[in-house]
Protein backbone atom coordinates (compact mmCIF):
# COMPACT_ATOMS: atom_id res chain seq x y z
CA UNK A 1 0.00 0.00 0.00
CA UNK A 2 1.91 3.27 -1.36
CA UNK A 3 2.24 6.21 2.12
CA UNK A 4 1.91 9.28 0.22
CA UNK A 5 4.45 11.76 2.06
CA UNK A 6 4.35 15.86 2.23
CA UNK A 7 7.82 16.40 2.83
CA UNK A 8 8.04 20.47 2.84
CA UNK A 9 11.01 21.78 0.16
CA UNK A 10 13.78 24.38 1.49
CA UNK A 11 16.02 26.06 -0.06
CA UNK A 12 18.94 25.19 2.22
CA UNK A 13 17.98 21.52 2.32
CA UNK A 14 17.54 21.66 6.12
CA UNK A 15 14.33 20.03 7.20
CA UNK A 16 14.58 17.05 8.89
CA UNK A 17 11.59 14.75 9.09
CA UNK A 18 11.52 12.99 12.95
CA UNK A 19 8.80 9.97 12.37
CA UNK A 20 10.25 8.46 9.10
CA UNK A 21 13.66 9.59 8.05
CA UNK A 22 14.86 11.04 5.10
CA UNK A 23 16.09 7.51 2.64
CA UNK A 24 13.82 5.01 5.10
CA UNK A 25 12.26 3.06 3.73
CA UNK A 26 10.89 0.46 6.34
CA UNK A 27 9.98 1.50 9.88
CA UNK A 28 11.65 -0.10 12.99
CA UNK A 29 9.08 -1.00 14.90
CA UNK A 30 7.47 -2.73 12.76
CA UNK A 31 9.94 -4.38 11.81
CA UNK A 32 10.61 -5.17 15.76
CA UNK A 33 6.96 -6.13 16.22
CA UNK A 34 7.32 -9.16 13.09
CA UNK A 35 10.67 -10.28 14.14
CA UNK A 36 8.73 -10.42 17.85
CA UNK A 37 6.10 -12.47 16.19
CA UNK A 38 7.89 -14.99 14.68
CA UNK A 39 10.10 -15.07 17.69
CA UNK A 40 6.87 -16.56 19.69
CA UNK A 41 6.40 -18.89 16.92
CA UNK A 42 3.98 -17.16 14.80
CA UNK A 43 3.62 -18.42 11.06
CA UNK A 44 3.76 -15.61 8.09
CA UNK A 45 0.53 -15.95 7.62
CA UNK A 46 -0.82 -15.41 11.22
CA UNK A 47 1.44 -12.47 11.01
CA UNK A 48 0.42 -11.11 8.13
CA UNK A 49 -3.75 -11.49 9.65
CA UNK A 50 -2.62 -9.81 12.68
CA UNK A 51 -1.02 -6.56 11.57
CA UNK A 52 -4.15 -6.19 9.31
CA UNK A 53 -6.22 -6.81 12.18
CA UNK A 54 -4.44 -4.41 14.96
CA UNK A 55 -2.89 -1.71 12.64
CA UNK A 56 -4.89 -1.95 9.20
CA UNK A 57 -1.97 -2.30 7.47
CA UNK A 58 -1.18 -5.05 4.56
CA UNK A 59 2.08 -6.74 4.00
CA UNK A 60 2.91 -9.27 1.92
CA UNK A 61 4.46 -12.90 3.22
CA UNK A 62 7.81 -12.07 1.24
CA UNK A 63 8.00 -8.35 2.99
CA UNK A 64 8.09 -10.76 6.55
CA UNK A 65 10.51 -13.03 5.25
CA UNK A 66 12.93 -10.40 4.26
CA UNK A 67 12.29 -9.16 7.69
CA UNK A 68 12.67 -12.47 9.34
CA UNK A 69 15.93 -13.23 7.13
CA UNK A 70 17.68 -9.88 8.43
CA UNK A 71 18.25 -11.38 11.79
CA UNK A 72 18.71 -14.95 10.52
CA UNK A 73 22.53 -14.49 10.73
CA UNK A 74 22.58 -13.38 14.48
CA UNK A 75 20.40 -15.98 15.32
CA UNK A 76 22.64 -18.31 13.42
CA UNK A 77 25.76 -17.03 15.09
CA UNK A 78 24.19 -17.60 18.45
CA UNK A 79 23.00 -20.75 17.79
CA UNK A 80 26.65 -22.05 17.17
CA UNK A 81 28.44 -19.77 20.11
CA UNK A 82 30.71 -22.22 22.32
CA UNK A 83 28.86 -23.33 25.53
CA UNK A 84 30.22 -22.46 29.11
CA UNK A 85 31.71 -25.89 30.60
CA UNK A 86 29.27 -24.70 33.88
CA UNK A 87 26.28 -22.94 34.50
CA UNK A 88 25.89 -21.98 37.70
CA UNK A 89 21.85 -22.83 39.30
CA UNK A 90 20.65 -21.29 42.33
CA UNK A 91 17.40 -22.68 43.77
CA UNK A 92 15.60 -20.87 46.03
CA UNK A 93 13.12 -22.50 48.83
CA UNK A 94 10.20 -20.46 50.74
CA UNK A 95 8.82 -22.54 52.91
Amino acid sequence: MPLQLNIPRDREASFEPQLIRKHQRRLQALDDKIIALYARGMGMRKIQDYLLDLYGTEVSPEFISSVTDSVMEEVTAWQNRPLDKVYPILYLDAD
